[in-house]
């Protein structure tokens, strides 16, 4: 069986490579999949196999999922083009007669406000249609977003959002990432709603923060609008900072946090910890 992750290279998709090797998969047995075959040069002595598969380039896919049996979609960064570079794949993988598609959404997809959600809807709907037996791994947020602010939270000795006392049930990428091989592996279709199991707030991460740096940080909450030209005003451009401010918004409602457990259940034990993943980010 023939297993191929998109995006192969990047922080999720090379996680799920590592992965699906401590699970037992045959290193022969698995396509990463990337856009620049150079990034990927450390696979090839492991004896993966090494494809191009670039969203931006169609001509590309048919040929990188020849033979493949399961397939993981890792979703594009290219926010406002990923329903086409999505389709692509689809058809491409229906072309190629792959015979399971796993994508890697976001958490509570069909109900979520959050700007992030329609393009990830929309693709859903599009696997759907393909008629190719698919899961859908819908990821919470990553714990990992919040590495470039803790950075900045050390040395500023605030950590600014505006996201009240709104939970995250955040995971680290390699929680998830163990999740996308766990289901890849098994090849059962299915919606997975994906979380960590430590819901924090803001103000919880901040003082997690204060305690392994030793430096004095506090959660600053701000309404939206400061937080976003706060954002803009850092260097972040104005429809991203946007897309930020408004998801700290969503935040504060609630649609970041779970309890079900369901990540827990496939990865076998419980998430990590949020002592381990700020030690992580504070460490990188």
């Amino acid at each position: 069986m023939t297993i191929a992750v998109t995006g192969a290279t990047g922080h999720l998709g090379r996680l799920v490579v590592e992965a699906l090797i401590a699970r037992g998969t045959a290193p022969g047995e698995i396509v990463a999949g990337v856009r620049d075959t150079a990034k990927a040069a450390g696979l090839l002595p492991q004896g993966i196999q090494v494809r191009v598969a670039d969203y931006d380039r169609p001509e590309t896919l048919a040929a990188a999922f020849a033979g493949v049996d399961r397939l993981l979609l890792v979703s594009g960064n290219a926010v406002g083009q990923r329903i086409a570079q999505h389709t692509a794949v689809v058809e491409a993988a229906k072309q190629a007669g792959v015979g399971f598609l796993a994508y890697t959404s976001i958490l509570r997809a069909d109900t979520s406000p959050i700007g992030l959600a329609p393009e990830h809807l929309a693709t859903e709907e599009i696997i759907r249609s393909s008629g190719i037996p698919y899961a859908f791994l819908r990821n919470g947020w990553y714990i990992e977003n919040y590495a470039g602010a803790l950075g900045a939270a050390v040395s500023q000795g605030a950590l600014y959002g505006s996201a009240g006392a709104g939970r995250i049930a955040a995971a680290t990428r390699a929680d998830f990432a163990e999740a996308a091989a766990a289901v890849l592996a098994g090849g059962e279709p299915g919606v997975y709603e994906l979380a960590g199991d430590e819901p924090f707030t803001l103000a919880e991460l901040a003082a997690e923060v204060a305690r392994q740096s030793g430096s004095p940080v506090v959660y600053t909450d701000l309404p939206e609008a400061d937080y976003r030209a706060a954002l803009a005003g850092a260097g972040v451009p104005a429809d991203f900072a946007a897309l930020l401010a408004d998801t700290d918004v969503k935040i504060r409602d609630g649609h970041l946090d779970d309890a079900s457990g369901t990540l827990a259940r496939l990865i076998g034990r419980p998430t990590t910890p949020l002592s381990d993943a700020v030690a992580a980010v504070l460490k990188s």
